[in-house]
């Protein structure tokens, strides 16, 4: 079996951070790896490994139309079906959001340990904190974290379970669920979450939206994550609203600066407040408040 790498590069690195979020947020099926490293004097390079083999022309024109960028000529190569989720990310270097530091096993002698140092390895389901969801939701945390204790927590959406585990780490005596809808992400998360937190920390579970019985026994939260996509966060409102105390935190992401006010709109329409929208290259995380 093969796969297909797909390349392209922009002199700017907001724009190639911009492709590269929707690459791996807005493409169905998304990349089984995707890479973005600085190139020299030749800007920054995208690489995305897909099983399924698109094709760039249209992979191009679709990329062009939703962030609305001029798009460079993506360049194409047939592979080995490898690994190339571990291949390709091994030589990720550490992120820094805040207080918190994610970094793989390969960094493990070069980072500090601490109790804000998060392990999180190369895997089948993405969450490094190198997207800028995820690094604004990190950072979402650790402010919020600074400004009052939380009790019961909910990681909705929760992929490599980072989201919860940075929770856990600065909340140590608050109750934390992490759910998803993908079996294979949690199965990595309650992988990451044991070596992390230990096995037990963190109840991670398989669950579509709110349907898991967990989550009505654990209910109100007063403190929500949700790292999704704008349309799944819009259908979402009135149950996120359902299951949250008066006067709770809401974080969301995985949202398009442009899609923000629709998002918006439709959680103030359910009696939440925006505290604050923080914008990095392209993407939105809004903070809000349960009236």
């Amino acid at each position: 079996m093969t796969a297909r790498k797909l390349t392209l590069v922009t002199a700017d690195r907001d724009t190639a951070r911009t492709i590269a979020g929707a690459l791996q947020d807005l493409v169905e099926p998304p990349p089984e790896a995707l890479t973005l490293f600085e190139a020299g004097q030749d800007g920054w390079r995208i690489e995305a490994y897909f099983s399924e083999l698109p094709d760039a022309a249209e992979l191009r024109s679709m990329l062009s139309e939703v962030t609305g960028l001029d798009v460079p000529p993506i360049a194409a190569v047939d592979v080995p079906a490898l690994n190339w989720v571990a291949i390709s990310q091994a030589a990720l270097p550490p992120v820094i959001a805040r207080r918190f530091t994610v970094h793989g096993s390969h960094d493990r002698e070069r980072v500090a340990r601490g109790p804000n140092a998060i392990l999180i390895d190369a895997g089948e389901a993405f969450g490094t904190a190198h997207h800028a969801t995820t690094f604004g939701c990190l950072s979402a945390i650790d402010r919020l974290t600074r400004e009052r204790p939380y009790h019961r927590v909910l990681d909705l959406g929760c992929g490599s379970g980072v989201l919860a585990i940075a929770a856990a780490r600065v909340l140590p005596q608050a109750t934390i669920i992490a759910t998803d809808m993908d079996p294979t992400s949690v199965a990595v998360a309650r992988s990451n979450m044991a070596a992390n937190t230990g096995p037990h920390r963190i109840a991670a579970h398989v669950a579509t939206g709110l349907s898991h019985p967990s989550l009505r026994r654990t209910t109100p939260f007063d403190l929500v994550i949700a790292n999704i996509l704008a349309g799944p966060l819009m259908r979402l409102a009135r149950d996120i609203r359902r299951i949250m105390t008066p006067g709770g935190n809401l974080v969301l992401s995985g949202i398009l600066i442009p899609q923000a006010p629709a998002v918006i709109a439709a959680y103030v329409a359910q009696g939440f407040a925006l505290e604050r929208h923080d914008r990095l290259t392209g993407w939105s995380t809004l903070t809000l408040t349960r009236r």
